[in-house]
């Protein structure tokens, strides 16, 4: 398995598994100077770790970080950063009965005839349970974006959608998003979410959910109009998210309803001589490269599959059988990918500005 890590400049690379005895990452192209500390990193981690409310994965796991190179007196050092949580709270013995059987809508098939082998455990490497590097790696990004960029750039990443029940959006405020469970900023629509997944979960059942993700303060200049265009590279980032099936930037699929007319952000000067977009139809982004809107994506993450309820199936010899997944699932997978969704969008957008500077330093050099 060659593809364990993501990025050009900024490039983390992940290793471990669910049931293992600890995940870790790799982070490359940090520059020196950066005050860091697990603090910092910690942080993002609570809001993904398991256990946390009755609507996730009651497996407990304190995901404490270890930062194990690459920061000295609390600076970066320019060197690789590696960083270290261990698995505490596994129970191997749940997947023991189903070791030879396949969960439909797993990675288990697939991962089984393309290897040969495959960690049984709670899906091995395959387990969203990698994603708590991503989080680390993506704290380490905001910290190297506040840096280079000079400003804050703002990531709010909140539930839009959960199974059948949207949010109103002209309720949604991002004070409302970290006083519940749901990563919810419409307050209002918290309780019938409480109801519909206490519902869900007592019947051993799950749902899917719309994440969305809004980036503020984005510079203008992020991106190339070919084969490193940003929305192609934030779309690689979050459909890598572990039962996302599908992501759209800006209006997304919605524009198929719109005419260029209405669909064409408009642009106009303001009264101090700046440019001003008159709509963000395109979600920040123009030709790849970014226009110093905010910068909106949103990602579809479909039910857990691991379910209480009888699916038709296969063993690993070919015979047809029944499964019934037991142990310690999200009825709601997508609410813990919150923080997944802006670690991913952190480390593109650090990415993509470390690539700008190196760029625009070259041609500076050359004038």
């Amino acid at each position: 398995m060659a593809s364990n890590s993501f990025g050009e400049i900024f490039r983390y690379t992940t290793f471990g598994e669910s049931h293992g005895p600890e995940i870790g990452c790799v982070i490359d192209g940090v520059p020196p100077g950066i005050k860091l500390t697990p603090e910092d990193i910690q942080h993002d981690l609570n809001k993904r770790k398991p256990g946390s409310s009755k609507f996730v994965t009651q497996r407990k796991e304190k995901d404490i970080v270890r930062i194990s190179s690459g920061v000295f007196e609390g600076k970066t050092t320019g060197t690789p950063i590696a960083l270290l949580i261990k698995n505490e709270d596994q129970k191997s013995k749940d997947y023991q009965d189903i070791k030879d059987i396949y969960r439909p809508s797993h990675a288990d098939y697939t991962y089984q005839e393309k290897y040969g082998i495959r960690d049984y455990r709670g899906g091995g490497r395959s387990s969203a349970r990698e994603t708590a590097m991503r989080v680390a790696a993506g704290a380490v990004a905001k910290k190297v974006l506040s840096k280079i960029i000079g400003k804050k750039i703002e990531i709010i990443g909140s539930v839009i959608q959960l199974g059948m029940h949207k949010i109103d959006k002209k309720k949604w405020n991002k004070n409302n998003i970290n006083k519940n469970h749901f990563f919810c900023g419409d307050k209002t629509s918290v309780p019938i979410w409480e109801n519909y997944l206490t519902d869900i979960r007592k019947k051993g059942l799950s749902c899917g959910a719309i994440i969305e993700i809004i980036a503020k303060n984005v510079p203008i200049g992020l991106g190339d109009p070919i084969y490193q265009k940003l929305d192609a590279n934030i779309a690689s980032a979050l459909m890598s998210i572990n039962a996302v099936k599908g992501v759209e930037i800006g209006d997304g699929f919605s524009v198929v309803d719109f005419t260029g007319e209405t669909n064409a952000d408009e642009i106009r000067i303001d009264k101090n001589k700046n440019v001003k977009f008159l709509s963000n139809h395109a979600g920040g982004i123009l030709g790849g490269i970014s226009s110093g809107q905010d910068i909106i994506s949103r990602f579809v993450v479909k039910p857990t599959s691991s379910i209480l309820h009888a699916r038709k199936t296969i063993t690993k010899n070919k015979k047809e059988t029944n499964i019934i997944t037991k142990g310690r699932h999200d009825p709601c997978v997508g609410i813990r990918a919150v923080p997944v969704g802006e670690a991913m969008i952190a480390i593109v957008l650090a990415d993509h500005a470390l690539q700008h500077i190196a760029i625009t330093r070259n041609l500076k050099n050359e004038r």
